[in-house]
């Protein structure tokens, strides 16, 4: 028989961890597709007959204030939380999957009470922005990358070029915004969209 590539998700089936929890983080621009992913992960566990809870930041009011929703209109029931404490306080001693969307916006202490949930022999999946607006690295993610034994970096299609996109371009008014903005600007195809590494701009007082 010829041989047939696996996807990552039977690789971390057939040879991830057996006898304890694990964390996977799904990252990338805006319109990469991650909460798609998280979706289909999430769905993929629930088949198997396992308990989910998912998390998304309170201040993430986009599409749904109680739900995961991509931007292609899939979605999942979640439980808007305020800060990375809410998820021990309102976690099931009986759940066997935990999933968080938009991870980049909670606080530091994220990586330390996901790390303590796979010591607990739970799966953790994690999505969110691994660079912000200006290009750089995002709150805690990368910190949680670090710690993670799964780490999937999704491309976009840039919408200047065409190429791969790997950064998320914030727009004010149709302009790139200014280096010396606000990091987090909740928003969505009014105020950002992917571009590549070439055509991502972040003017500079000055510059």
């Amino acid at each position: 028989m010829p041989y047939s590539p696996k996807s990552k998700e039977e690789t971390k089936n057939m040879y991830g961890p057996k006898n304890h929890g694990w964390i996977e983080v799904i990252i990338g621009p805006m319109y990469s597709g991650k909460s798609e992913e998280l979706i289909r992960r999430i769905r993929r566990a629930k088949i198997a007959r396992q308990k989910v809870q998912v998390f998304k930041p309170e201040i993430d009011i986009r599409y749904s204030k109680e739900d995961v929703v991509s931007h292609c209109g899939d979605k999942e029931d979640a439980i808007p939380i305020k800060n990375s404490n809410d998820i021990i306080k309102l976690l099931d001693e009986d759940t066997q999957v935990v999933a968080v969307d938009e991870v980049q916006f909670l606080d530091e202490n994220i990586v330390e009470i996901l790390n303590k949930i796979a010591d607990d022999n739970k799966r953790v999946i994690c999505a969110g922005l691994d660079m912000d607006f200006r290009g750089e690295p995002f709150a805690c993610v990368p910190k949680l990358m670090a710690v993670a034994e799964f780490v999937d970096k999704i491309q976009a299609i840039c919408m200047v070029c065409g190429n791969p996109a790997t950064r998320t371009q914030r727009l004010i008014n149709g302009i790139p915004a200014n280096y010396n903005g606000e990091i987090v600007l909740i928003g969505a195809k009014e105020s950002y969209e992917a571009r590549c590494r070439k055509c991502h701009e972040v003017p500079k007082d000055g510059v």
